[in-house]
């Protein structure tokens, strides 16, 4: 029997629902209850100001010099009802509403659509908000589109403050989500429409989308900007496809995903030895995307974090749960913003192939058993990704606290490459998670005015 993905997504709802019921419990519901920890990132000597504000000095300094055990918080306003206040204040954002297209013009700038196809078919969608100056192609994450570059708003968002700097923006989306479901001749409702994996990514659809941009700009290089899925699929372009390093004048990774074996996610963890199995069992329920931009999961995204006690239950709580956002930068008005243009869609392979990272902490090609590796690779494993052969100028962006990417393994890249020219680690202060790198509320100040001056250099 054959299930939909809203309904496999529905049901993971309902599996997880009563461990998180027992995490959830230990919530604040009174003044005098106790927080639990998950609410307070590894310190609180930096709480967000605004509930800063709403504390004594007293208070504040036993949640300053008790940050990591559970506290007691004796004003009337939980975090919790905090963030929820918050999130629902955003849900009456107009950008809720609003597509990337709809976004980008409402903000007064231009906006173009192209289409690539690339050397095995897939038809690709890229956004360009053109300007005079040197050419940046932004790469998004896994799960994610090129809507990650712009629900920010025009102060925060990467793609607006380049183009605001003058650059020629370009906006890619790999095969499979939302904007980029089409191929020459398969059927996104098919299987062998997803048979790919971030490989292919990096393989076929960036060196598609730099050529195509480029032709079109008449540049001979360009600034490559990934974040996450976006910086794993530069380095197997690089490594597989190393004459396009000489078309890429600087790569910048934010949240590099490339070795993964010292992943601080427990999520991951607990799933990454189940990844071929879950992927059989999906795959022999006719699933093969998860979480896609569809009519039913917008529907579903809608219920869920929208609609009154709901949203607090199943949408917040769950989100926070995934753990990939620091609390002192989160900016809880914009998630609905943010989850009403993610997730975009992504192949089952795609997730397996991070799994079987974590799992050989190894950065290598996709693992798809001893008889099929043997016929594709001519041996029993599949061959690792060599990185050295990336002469692009490369700088990695990470930090102690991105509990997907950890800067243990960031060092294990960084010692492979033969050209990184720059190790950025924000301050400690600011606790940045895997999402900050795109989504803090500092992300100007932390990470843009970092970018910029590297691209200022290498001209």
């Amino acid at each position: 029997m054959a299930y939909s993905t809203g309904s496999i997504f529905l049901l993971l709802l309902s599996t997880c629902y009563g461990q998180l019921v027992n995490m959830l419990s230990q919530y604040p519901k009174a003044s005098t209850q106790k927080v639990h920890p998950i609410f307070f990132h590894s310190e609180l000597r930096y709480v967000d100001n605004t509930v800063r504000d709403t504390l004594d000095h007293a208070t504040l300094k036993t949640i300053m010099s008790n940050a990591v055990q559970n506290i007691t918080y004796i004003k009337n306003q939980t975090f919790s009802e905090y963030i929820h206040a918050e999130y629902m204040a955003g849900v009456k954002n107009e950008d809720v509403k609003l597509s990337i297209r709809e976004l980008i013009t409402k903000y007064g700038y231009p906006l173009e659509e192209h289409e690539v196809i690339t050397a095995d078919s897939y038809i690709l969608r890229m956004f360009r908000i053109p300007g005079n100056g040197p050419v940046v192609l932004l790469m998004h994450g896994l799960f994610g589109s090129a809507d990650d570059f712009v629900v920010a708003g025009p102060k925060n968002s990467l793609a607006y403050l380049l183009a605001n700097d003058g650059y020629d923006v370009w906006l890619g989306n790999a095969r499979g989500n939302k904007h980029s479901r089409r191929h020459v001749s398969l059927d996104p409702a098919g299987p062998a429409f997803w048979k790919f994996s971030w490989h292919e990514i990096g393989y076929y659809d960036l060196p598609a989308m730099i050529d195509y941009s480029l032709n079109v700009t008449n540049r001979r290089s360009l600034y490559y900007i990934g974040h996450s899925q976006g910086t794993t699929t530069f380095f197997v372009m690089g490594s597989e496809r190393p004459e396009y390093n000489e078309k890429v004048t600087l790569m910048i990774a934010l949240a590099p995903s490339a070795y993964l074996s010292h992943t601080k996610s427990r999520l991951m963890r607990v799933l990454a030895p189940k990844g071929a199995l879950i992927q059989t069992v999906l795959n022999n329920n006719g699933i093969y995307e998860l979480l896609s931009d569809t009519p039913t999961m917008r529907v579903v995204k809608d219920i869920l974090c929208n609609t009154g006690p709901l949203v607090d239950i199943l949408c917040n709580r769950i989100v926070m749960s995934l753990n990939v956002f620091s609390y002192t930068e989160l900016n809880a008005t914009l998630l609905p913003v943010i989850l009403s243009h993610a997730p975009s869609g992504a192949s089952v392979e795609q997730v397996n192939h991070y799994f079987q990272g974590i799992m050989s902490g190894m950065f290598r090609q996709y693992d798809h058993g001893v008889d099929m590796n043997m016929k594709k690779y001519g041996r029993v494993t599949p061959p690792s990704y060599p990185v050295d052969k990336i002469s692009a100028p490369v700088a990695l962006f990470f930090s102690d606290d991105d509990t997907l990417c950890s800067s243990r393994d960031a060092y294990k890249l960084h010692r492979r490459l033969n050209n990184c020219v720059d190790m950025y680690k924000p301050p400690n202060e600011y606790h940045f998670n895997h999402v900050d790198f795109i989504w803090a509320k500092h992300f100007r100040i932390v990470i843009y005015n970092r970018i910029i001056k590297l691209l200022r250099k290498f001209v």
